[in-house]
């Protein structure tokens, strides 16, 4: 299988601006593979530095050093070094992102938000709006909520816009962080099986989560984050 991340030696250390200007690391020497159709799991204890290291790998943080290696349309780009519109361009075509919140325009209905990504890559409107209320039933969203704006839905539910909209595209690259946190058992099943069918289809995914059930049934490899924290 190919590898379609392969991260060398990366670091993440904030600077405290309002703070005096103290320096807090975060991670050190953060270096791993992830295959296709392999999912990773990223282990260790609230504030180890695991949604940091998936927000390294998406460009939300800018690394601080080493190499940050992402399998982009045939080629290895450095994310560590590259140029904010190539960033853009990667996400655009390369990498899928659920985070733990839902971020999403204002008075736009939750079928639209869930379509958005496939009509960013050219599908037709019609047909991204079919995959999208595939994926809302599939999640168990009842069809009176799709005309609404996910602003209005429960935690649970904004959740399963959330990972809908992060698993409606033929991204190579997905990354989770926490996405059953939130739900209820028959909707984690839901999530497992989506991790499933991804898998199948070759994507590469990192995965955070701290349900031990969960971890056992998606993880085909882990890596114990700990092992990168930073000396204090």
């Amino acid at each position: 299988m190919s590898v379609m991340i392969a991260i060398e030696s990366a670091e993440k250390t904030f600077t405290m601006h309002l703070q005096g200007g103290i320096r807090l690391a975060v991670v050190r020497g953060v270096s791993f593979q992830v295959h296709a159709g392999e999912c990773m799991v990223l282990s260790g204890p609230s504030g180890a530095g695991k949604s940091s290291i998936l927000k390294m790998i998406f460009g939300n943080y800018r690394c601080d050093g080493g190499r940050i290696g992402v399998r982009h349309q045939g080629v290895i780009l450095d994310l560590a070094q590259a140029e904010p519109r190539a960033i853009l361009n990667v996400r655009r075509h390369t990498i899928g992102y659920v985070s733990q919140f839902l971020r999403a325009v204002p008075r736009v209905p939750a079928l639209d938000v869930v379509a958005e990504p496939l009509i960013a890559t050219g599908a037709p409107r019609e047909i991204a709006r079919e995959q999208a209320a595939k994926l809302l039933r599939r999640l168990n969203i009842p069809e009176r909520l799709w005309s609404l704006p996910p602003s209005t839905f429960s935690g649970g539910e904004q959740q399963r816009i959330n990972i809908a909209r992060g698993f409606i595209s033929d991204l190579p690259i997905l990354l989770l962080d926490e996405p059953t946190a939130s739900l209820d058992a028959a909707n984690r099943s839901v999530v497992v099986e989506l991790i499933e069918a991804k898998k199948k289809a070759g994507v590469a995914m990192i995965a955070i989560v701290h349900d031990d059930d969960i971890r056992r049934q998606i993880a085909d490899s882990t890596v114990d984050v700990t092992a990168f924290a930073a000396a204090a």
